[in-house]
């Protein structure tokens, strides 16, 4: 556990007791606040702190203070918080009806204290049989429990380890299922292997393990791990790599060593094959290696594709486009028509713009055609959302990219690659401003060299949350031809949420005068505690009785970042109880709390349960007796145990990053100075062109005006504009 230094004017009083409740904790930060039946307090005491994991039925020892809160009254505010095992017959049955022995549920959890006492978890672990005692508990609630209480125990041993040195319970079944019973040795070794191989474990936890174990600070295991980590942190901001002197800086900083230390051991990172330097734009640059191969592999595999013609005959372009038009019932723009004769000629091409300007129709009207002619096509996206939008505009099947290269989740790959190629002659790739240089580096190499390949995106959205700029990259470079279709067609151009996206999008402010009709509008308010509270009526009460839509499933709010009273977290909590108020069965994990009816998002790929980062679901329920909780995508039921909940993330609010490549029938964004660090040009455009019915901006207009004026954020460092530069030019660019 985290101790906390009380400040020496300021007398500690202690307080120890039960944990009823947590009812938030942050496992970044640690900080938690909790319900506690302390020792001499009648009622259930408020309890605030840092706690590096907690639970239920824990016993808690507290040093601190009584403070009284403004809105949330009498607190007791820890400065030093240990939790230990329960011990105690009550803490004993919270514990065990946790779910976390399979079998095992709240009634179960009171027969077996009933009837075995403190000495319950000796007798699981010593003598089973007697388990059968137990009324109600046959021999396959009995082998399920035993299944279940063999499988914590190796765990649990790995866990007293970590515990020990400060890694929370979720963290160290992830550590167990990664490393095997060998993980305490292997951690033992080279600490610094957490921060590589286990998400949710950074440097710092595996540094602070290091040191416990005695390793020093100027040890070469440990720079050398800082300097790969702190690539691996840049990879957060969508570099592939950095500058020398910028990663020097960097590490020093990470790792307060002086800075003659990082020369020899990036030395060795180099000699390793981990690392891999190079020069761009004059300075010499430091790539993680896989990161590195992946964009130069990118740029080969544009350069084979493009080379030469499509595998389809000749088209007369001519008589295709009327004939087109009279299958579709669409008229075709002169730029589209233009684009349309790039597109039947060319083996590599782009397609991108803004909302409204045809991107759909040109593409539906380049299948048209092809398809007459017999070409094999395979469509795809990175979410599902994207792909299922995909197919409904096309009338064809279009898989999310993951689906489409077979993921294979025993081995973690895809099982088409460049021996097991696509079956297609024409490739079309949606949403690519979403696709990321290890995903992309995938999907062209599962490629065949006889297949064409269509790129469609509007590069001014986000870049993908990924490392890497794809798209952009590949537009910039000039490598292969780009339609860049810019015309507003007369039937978007009736909506304000397309004219404002596109004004944002110049840098102009959006219209924002009250229009009877619109689907467009803001909502002032004077700072982030008046932007939450009328947020929650919006969403709530206004958007489903103005427009009939659903508050839940109808509606997204799309935050510019988690943090901030206006941010996802807050927000989630208040729209929860706005709209899926407490009631019923629930479940509390990694700081949330879950019930039937609450939607929730996948925040990891998971290629078992094939859910994918970005995936949003419904609770459809909760049993505590199993320990699981089953939530609905796309109408497919998913379970998840209790100890996996930190793949789920609550989803009336989330960021708008995390919305790339979908679209939701009302968007709602809070917009406030509070946020600043974040405002920026493409995020706003981004979350506008989320909505497809109705935008609600909510918050202050000096933020939306920040936001419009800022550019964006400064480049990505990656590699691969330079090897598509380099390569041979495919003439016939155009911008119609």
């Amino acid at each position: 556990m985290i101790g906390r230094v009380v400040p020496p004017h300021q007398p500690a009083e202690a307080l120890a007791g039960l944990v009823e409740r947590v009812t938030f904790h942050n496992e970044d930060t640690g900080f938690c606040v909790l319900r506690v039946k302390a020792r001499g307090q009648r009622d259930l005491v408020t309890v605030t702190g840092h706690a590096a994991t907690i639970a239920a039925g824990e016993w808690v020892q507290i040093s601190g203070s009584w403070v009284n809160d403004r809105t949330h009254g009498l607190q007791f505010k820890a400065h030093f918080l240990k939790a230990s095992p329960p011990t105690t017959l009550e803490g004993i049955e919270r514990y065990l009806g946790s779910g976390m022995i399979r079998g095992i549920g709240p009634i179960y959890a009171k027969h077996l204290v009933r009837a075995f006492g403190a000495t319950v978890f000796d007798l699981i672990e010593q003598r089973p049989a007697r388990l059968r005692e137990v009324t109600g508990i046959g021999p396959k609630r009995a082998e399920k429990i035993i299944a279940g209480w063999r499988e914590q125990k190796v765990i649990r041993e790995i866990m007293l380890f970590l515990h020990a040195n400060e890694v929370g319970t979720s963290r160290a079944v992830r550590i167990y299922k990664t490393y095997g019973v060998d993980a305490v040795q292997v951690i033992s070794e080279n600490p610094y292997c957490l921060a590589r191989d286990i998400r949710g474990i950074g440097f710092r936890t595996a540094d602070a393990i290091a040191q416990k174990l005695g390793i020093e600070l100027t040890a070469t295991i440990r720079v050398r791990a800082g300097i790969s980590y702190a690539l691996y942190e840049a990879t957060s901001d969508g570099h592939c790599g950095l500058p020398q002197e910028a990663l020097t800086t960097l590490a020093v900083k990470l790792l307060e060593v002086p800075g003659e230390l990082i020369g020899p051991a990036l030395d060795l990172e180099l000699q390793g094959g981990d690392v891999i330097a190079d020069t761009l734009d004059g300075q010499r640059c430091i790539f993680l290696a896989g990161l590195y191969r992946a964009e130069r592999s990118i740029a080969d595999r544009l350069h084979t594709l493009s080379a030469g013609r499509p595998s389809w005959p000749l088209i007369d372009v001519a008589r295709a486009i009327p004939w087109v038009e009279r299958k579709t019932g669409l008229r075709l723009a002169e730029s589209q028509m233009q684009a349309l004769r790039l597109a039947v000629a060319s083996k590599v091409l782009v397609i991108t713009g803004g909302p409204g300007v045809g991107k759909t129709t040109l593409v539906n009207s380049i299948l048209t055609i092809l398809r007459a002619k017999g070409v094999n096509v395979a469509l795809c996206a990175p979410t599902g959302r994207a792909a299922k939008r995909l197919g409904e505009s096309t009338g064809l099947e279009a898989k999310t990219i993951h689906r489409l290269l077979e993921i294979d989740p025993k081995n973690g790959g895809f099982r088409r690659g460049k021996e097991y190629p696509l079956d297609c002659d024409l490739l079309v790739i949606d949403e690519a401003s979403m696709v990321d240089v290890m995903l992309m580096r995938s999907l062209l190499a599962s490629l065949p060299d006889k297949a064409a390949l269509v790129i469609v995106g509007d590069v001014d959205q986000l870049p993908s949350v990924g490392p890497g700029q794809v798209l952009g990259d590949i537009i910039a470079s000039d490598a292969v031809p780009v339609v860049r279709l810019t015309e507003v067609f007369r039937q978007a151009a009736t909506s304000r949420v397309i004219v404002n996206a596109h004004r944002i999008n110049r840098g102009q402010m959006p219209e924002l005068a009250a229009v009877e009709g619109s689907d467009f509008y803001f909502v002032d308010a004077a700072d982030p505690e008046e932007a939450a509270r009328k947020l929650v009526t919006v969403v709530r009460d206004r958007i489903p009785a103005r427009f009939g839509l659903d508050a839940v499933r109808d509606i997204q709010v799309l935050c510019p970042m988690n943090r901030g009273g206006v941010g996802a977290r807050s927000l989630n909590i208040a729209l929860q109880d706005a709209l899926n108020p407490p009631g019923g069965v629930k479940v509390e994990r990694f700081g949330s709390t879950y019930g039937a009816g609450d939607k929730v998002m996948q925040v990891v790929n998971d290629y078992d349960r094939d859910v994918f980062n970005g995936d949003l679901g419904i609770v459809a329920r909760i049993d505590v007796e199993q320990g699981e909780l089953v939530a609905t995508f796309d109408g497919r039921d998913v379970t998840y145990r209790f100890g996996e909940l930190d793949e789920l993330s609550l989803a009336y609010a989330t960021t708008i990053h995390k919305s790339q490549g979908s679209e939701y029938p009302a968007v709602v964004i809070p917009l406030t100075t509070q946020h600043y660090t974040m405002l920026a040009r493409n995020l706003l455009y981004t979350g506008v062109t989320r909505g497809k019915q109705l935008v609600v901006l909510v918050g202050q207009r000096k933020a939306l005006a920040i936001a419009v004026r800022n550019e964006g954020a400064g480049r990505r460092w990656s590699k691969l504009r330079d090897w598509l530069e380099a390569g041979d030019r495919i003439k016939g660019r155009t911008s119609p």
